[in-house]
């Protein structure tokens, strides 16, 4: 990453921090941005974190520059590549960390919570890569890294709105993947599996529930860093459209979407032939109501 410039969103902490510090590591100028916001994304006031980031990163002889602005707000998007822009002249990679959780049972989900979290997770991918997207087209190069999510992939309980963002977040990183492919520009999504506070939010209100938390205890955030740092390099330059995973030690590929069975009929089907047919072929193929939780059943290594 010598010589790159690189925009970490959500860098104040957690696994943005990992990336942050990682990516200046291996030699990139970093924008570390952290609205300093609470976990629900209310706030604002506390710069901290960014600026502790940075602190660390020049302490370590790297160079990095704080930026408080909000993904959701297209206008602070722009001044977050400006930022990378004017302080190092050139804008590489962009990584798209940044989220919030306001999680609560569908049927009770107010509007102003749906949105809310639609607004950092996907509309703030969406804000920061259209940012970039001009440099990346003139400079014919860029990466692109966008944070989905298990409970997007697979689900969870309570989380509609971070689910419907996190896989939106797939369709938006593979549409990005396909369009900018002319200009040398690469797309891919990771779903870290990693202790944040974020995931601190996890109710442990069962012994059920307890012991799932303390398994995610030892879900290390600086343990996703070198997957993203290897992606956005010059050795990740034809990897593009693809859904990954890390897990501690773990590295995943995930499948996409793909036809698994079909149904024919010569004449037509009508809504009777349908239930008397269709149902019942596809039956032993219905995905169950799984959550995250029921398919990483092992401890992290």
């Amino acid at each position: 990453m010598a010589g790159k410039a690189v925009l970490v969103t959500g860098a104040g902490r957690g696994v943005g921090r990992g990336i942050a510090l990682e990516m200046a590591a291996a030699g990139a100028a970093v924008v570390v941005n952290d609205l300093g916001t609470s976990l629900k994304g209310d706030g604002g006031e506390d710069v901290s974190p960014a600026e502790q980031v940075v602190a660390e990163i020049r302490a370590a002889g790297g160079k990095a520059v704080a930026n408080h602005g909000s993904v959701a707000s297209s206008a602070d998007a722009k001044e977050m590549i400006k930022a990378a822009i004017d302080s190092f002249g050139r804008i590489d990679a962009v990584v798209n960390n940044a989220g919030n959780l306001r999680d609560t049972l569908f049927h009770k989900m107010e509007e102003a919570d749906f949105d809310a979290v639609i607004a950092v997770h996907l509309k703030g991918s969406f804000n920061t890569s259209s940012a970039a997207a001009p440099y990346f087209k003139e400079q014919a190069s860029g990466a692109l890294v966008h944070m989905t999510s298990t409970s997007g992939l697979i689900g969870n309980m309570g989380q509609a709105n971070y689910m419907a963002a996190k896989l939106g977040i797939v369709g938006l990183s593979k549409a990005i993947a396909i369009d900018m492919a002319r200009f040398n520009v690469r797309s891919n999504a990771v779903a870290p599996f990693a202790w944040t506070r974020m995931v601190d939010s996890i109710p442990a209100n069962t012994p059920e529930q307890a012991r799932r938390v303390e398994g995610l205890k030892k879900l290390v955030p600086e343990k996703i860093a070198p997957f993203v740092v290897a992606l956005t390099s010059d050795a990740g330059a034809k990897v593009t459209g693809q859904v990954f995973g890390v897990r501690n030690n773990e590295i995943y590929l995930f499948s996409q979407s793909r036809p698994i069975r079909t149904a024919h009929t010569a004449e037509g089907w009508t809504p009777d032939s349908v239930a008397e047919r269709v149902f019942p072929q596809f039956a032993n193929d219905f995905y169950p109501l799984h959550r995250s939780g029921d398919v990483f059943t092992w401890d992290p290594v």
